[in-house]
């Protein structure tokens, strides 16, 4: 069954939403109702502040592992839910988790990183700037990133994809706003593909802040980073660094976690790559050739993984 990959986003206007026969229902003001099977939904966005959900309707969206995104104040994603047991064999996955061994969590993260270095060179790439920056670094790469070429290849990838006075901070009031947007929804997203492998977000192979329950979901994210990059550049290329988080823009960035990628001539949903993602640490280190390295689509990558 392909992996549900809708993401609804409740920002603007005023909306009921509630659950009937395994489906969504969503009454807006002088609107008529809609009904969304709650199976086709990976993520729903709460940020409206007219936006009322019944209790019944949050349990049938973790029961089918919908990861569900809660805005604060100012609309921005401030907290996420998800399910406590997302498969039948969670606990067992649990103590795999807990069991991983240093070494391989190592050789997990080098993966990441290089799979995020090349992801970022594409999105240069792609965007009209020099890649051999970057990938000159993945020569370097060493099990566990003992050197932090991922800081080294940001401190090169930002200023070519924003400019030389640009600054990633989270609390910066430009188009920093559209790339956390963004990136709540890909987090949401991946932690929903971790639940479902029945793994624990929590548990991370490199992220390990005590006070963050999805750091899991903070490692296997990071390749798909440019996704949302590179919507964020072009939004940027049409309306500049300091415009609005209007409905039309948040649009696009949800839109940007949802693309079809091709893997080895093979076009799917991100969604359905979210999956293969986080069951990629599944692999038995024991039997598996790929066991060391965590999965990602060859369409993010352009030169892919050697």
């Amino acid at each position: 069954m392909p992996a549900a990959d809708r993401v609804l986003d409740f920002s603007s206007a005023p909306a009921y939403v509630s659950v009937r026969d395994e489906q969504l229902v969503i009454r807006g003001k002088d609107q008529p109702s809609l009904s969304v099977p709650v199976n086709e939904i990976a993520v729903i966005l709460l940020s409206g502040p007219a936006v009322t959900i019944t209790q019944p309707a949050l349990a049938s969206l973790l029961a089918a592992n919908v990861g569900v995104v809660i805005g604060g104040g100012d609309r921005l994603p401030a907290g996420m839910l998800l399910p406590i047991s997302g498969n039948t064999l969670s606990t067992q996955r649990l103590y795999q988790q807990i069991a991983m061994s240093a070494p391989r969590r190592k050789r997990l993260w080098q993966s990441v990183v290089l799979a995020k270095i090349l992801a970022q060179a594409a999105a240069l790439e792609e965007h009209g700037s020099d890649p051999t920056p970057l990938r000159a670094l993945t020569a370097r790469l060493r099990s566990g990133d003992p050197d932090n070429l991922e800081a080294t290849a940001a401190q090169r990838y930002w200023p070519l994809l924003f400019g030389e006075t640009f600054r990633r901070r989270a609390d910066a009031d430009d188009c920093n706003r559209l790339l956390n947007y963004g990136y709540a929804v890909l987090r949401a997203s991946i932690a929903r593909s971790i639940c479902g492998a029945g793994l624990h977000p929590a548990l991370g192979i490199h992220h390990r802040s005590r006070g963050n329950p999805f750091c899991l979901a903070d490692d296997l994210m990071e390749p798909y980073r440019p996704l949302v990059d590179s919507e964020v550049r072009r939004i940027v290329g049409e309306w500049g660094a300091d415009m609005g988080m209007t409905p039309a823009i948040k649009q696009r960035l949800v839109e940007s976690t949802q693309q079809r990628i091709e893997h080895e001539g093979e076009w799917r949903s991100s969604a359905e790559w979210f999956d293969r993602t986080a069951q990629s640490l599944l692999a038995d280190e024991n039997t598996s050739t790929n066991a060391n390295r965590v999965f990602y689509p060859a369409g993010i990558l352009r030169a892919g993984i050697t």
